[in-house]
């Protein structure tokens, strides 16, 4: 693994986890102390969180990008759709071969597994959900959705309670495509959207441990 691409991860988890909270400031020169590194690979770093949507140029300095609620707001709208049409295509086209795949995924994370292990196997569900449709512009389409939404799905698996819901509705979905089971899959997957979006848009973006909200910035309003 190259330094730009440690750096890069390494950053992008701080980012998704809220350790560097929405809002925050930082320089290159603050990084290059962290990494013990230089400013080129930091800088190349930097690049890909930009084109990621997580962190912004501000002056001479970066700022971790506050969270939009207008723009998650969009971005589940348009997530919805995206989905509903995966789930109808996957029902036509999944393999064996391949639900088995994602069941392995969905086995992989226990119980006591960190939460970063569990929003992982999260994304790597629904991308690999788009891979059943052999569309290459629905896996993109999700893969760009589950970082945009990243932050905001990771509420999702602060408690055991909602890694307990997000794996039983996980199975769910996968159940229902593997019988071709069309409708209770759209069923499901709406329901399963509409859900995260209930529970984790709005008051809850706030709601997490105070060593973690310094400089903390949500800005617009959900509906």
């Amino acid at each position: 693994m190259s330094q730009m691409t440690a750096i890069y991860e390494q950053l992008r988890d701080s980012i998704l986890s809220l350790k560097m909270a929405p809002g925050e400031r930082f320089s290159e020169r603050s990084l290059e102390s962290r990494f013990s590194g230089s400013r080129t690979p930091i800088r190349a770093a930097l690049a890909r969180l930009e084109t990621d949507g997580l962190v912004a140029r501000e002056d001479r300095s970066w700022i971790v990008t506050p969270i939009s609620l207008d723009e998650l707001e969009q971005a589940i709208e348009f997530r919805r759709v995206i989905e509903v049409e995966v789930v109808k295509l996957a029902c036509e086209r999944a393999r064996a071969a391949d639900i088995a795949v994602i069941e392995e995924i969905l086995a992989s994370c226990r119980e006591d597994d960190s939460r970063a292990a569990w929003h992982r196997v999260g994304s790597d569900f629904h991308v690999e959900l788009a891979r059943l449709t052999n569309n290459g512009f629905y896996i993109r389409a999700v893969e760009d959705l589950m970082v945009r939404l990243s932050r905001a799905r990771w509420l999702e698996v602060w408690t055991v309670e909602g890694r307990d819901r997000s794996w039983d509705e996980h199975h769910a979905i996968l159940t229902f495509i593997r019988e071709s089971r069309v409708d209770e899959a759209v069923a499901a997957i709406g329901g399963h959207i509409d859900g995260v979006r209930s529970r984790n848009i709005g008051s809850r973006l706030t709601d997490v441990p105070s060593h973690l909200v310094r400089g903390f910035s949500v800005v617009g309003k959900a509906s």
